[in-house]
C-alpha cells in the first residue's frame, strides 16, 4: 500500500520575474510525495493562470486520484483519468521518481538516455526600458550565459532589441513574445529580428489567433509554447509553427512529454525545453528530454532566492550535472 502527500510551497524569488501579464515575486508549487515500501518519489508542478490553474484546482485535481494512487495506479491509467496539465505533472513524475529510486537511479538512467556534464540553458532577461534590458543582457553574458531569451510585449520592440543586440553582439538571442503582439506588423518585426540575428522567436501571437500564421513566411523560426500542449496539438501547428516547445506542466507529466518529442522530431519540428518558475526538482524531472532539444530554457530555479535541498548546481547560462 502506498501513502501519498500532496501540499503547496512558496519560493520567494531574488528579483521580480516581469512578463507581459505582469510581475511575480515567488514560485508557488504544488508537490506530489508517493512511498512505497520504505521508497519516496516526489513530483512537483508550477499551476499556471493562463490555462486556467490556481493552487486550489491543481490540489483538488490531484486529490481526486489519492485513493487510486495508494492502490497501485500506473502512469498509464493516470494518463486516463487526469487530463493534461500541472496536476497530472505532479503526479506523474513523482511516479517516475519513485521508479527510479527503487532502482537508485535517476530517471535518466532508467530511460537509457545519457546525459552531458554541463547543459547550456537560457537565462531569460525580463521586460524592462531598453537600457535596462540592455544592462541585463550584459551583465548575464559578462557572468557567463551564452544564450539570453529576451522577453517581450507589444512596446518598444525595435529599441529594446537593437539595444541589447549592441550591448551583446556574441550572444545567442531567443525571443519570447509571450501571445503579445498582433497579426498586423508581425513581418515587419520577424525582419527585424531575423536582421539582429535573433534565433527564434516564441509563440508571438494569441494561441487562438494561430491561423494567421499558416503559410506565413518568415525569415527565423516560430516556436508555438501556449500552442502547443500534448501529441493532440500537432495537427494544428504544421505549415505555422517550426518548432515546439516542451513544458511538463503543459504536457501533464514526463509520460506524455517524451511522446510528444518523439511524434514532434518525426514530423520535423525542432524541440525547445521550457520550465516555469519552479525549484530544481522539476528540472531534474525534464532532464531526460535535455539531449533531444535545440534550446533548453531550465533556468526557472535561478530565479529563487533558496532552491530545495538538494538543489541541481546552476551557473549562469549553464546546468551543471
Amino acid at each position: 500500500m502506498r501513502s501519498v502527500k500532496v501540499y503547496e510551497e512558496a519560493w520567494p524569488l531574488h528579483t521580480p520575474f516581469v512578463i507581459s501579464r505582469g510581475s511575480r515575486s515567488e514560485a508557488c508549487v504544488v508537490v506530489v510525495e508517493i512511498e512505497e515500501n520504505g521508497v519516496k518519489g516526489v513530483g512537483e508542478c508550477t499551476p499556471y493562470p493562463r490555462y486556467g490553474e490556481s493552487i486550489a484546482s491543481v490540489m483538488a485535481q490531484v486529490m481526486t486520484v489519492i485513493d487510486a494512487l495508494e492502490k497501485g495506479l500506473s502512469r498509464d491509467d493516470l494518463q486516463r483519468l487526469l487530463p493534461s496539465g500541472a496536476a497530472r505533472n505532479a503526479i506523474d513524475c513523482a511516479l517516475w521518481s519513485l521508479d527510479a529510486h527503487r532502482q537508485n537511479q535517476t530517471v535518466a538512467h532508467v530511460l537509457g538516455v545519457p546525459l552531458a556534464d554541463t547543459i547550456i540553458t537560457a537565462q531569460t532577461v525580463v521586460i524592462g526600458e531598453p537600457v535596462q534590458m540592455a544592462t541585463r543582457a550584459k551583465a548575464l553574458f559578462d557572468a557567463g550565459a551564452q544564450l539570453l531569451k529576451v522577453k517581450l510585449d507589444d512596446h518598444l520592440i525595435s529599441e529594446r532589441m537593437v539595444a541589447i543586440r549592441d550591448a551583446v553582439p556574441e550572444a545567442t538571442l531567443i525571443v519570447d513574445a509571450n501571445e503579445s503582439w498582433k497579426s498586423e506588423g508581425l513581418a515587419a518585426r520577424c525582419q527585424l529580428l531575423a536582421d539582429l540575428g535573433v534565433a527564434m522567436l516564441e509563440q508571438p501571437l494569441p494561441a487562438e489567433d494561430d491561423a494567421a500564421l499558416e503559410n506565413f513566411i518568415h525569415p527565423l523560426p516560430i516556436c508555438a509554447d501556449e500552442s502547443c500542449h500534448t501529441r493532440a496539438s500537432l495537427a494544428s501547428l504544421k505549415g505555422r509553427y517550426e518548432m515546439i516547445n516542451i513544458k511538463l506542466d503543459k504536457t501533464g507529466g514526463l509520460t506524455e512529454a517524451l511522446a510528444l518529442a518523439q511524434q514532434a522530431r518525426s514530423e520535423g519540428f525542432a524541440l525547445m525545453l521550457g520550465c516555469m518558475l519552479c525549484t530544481s526538482r522539476a528540472i531534474s524531472a525534464a532532464l531526460p528530454l535535455a539531449e533531444q532539444v535545440t534550446f533548453a530554457d531550465l533556468d526557472g530555479p535561478t530565479w529563487l532566492a533558496v532552491d530545495v535541498s538538494p538543489a541541481l548546481n546552476f551557473t549562469t547560462g549553464l546546468l551543471h550535472l
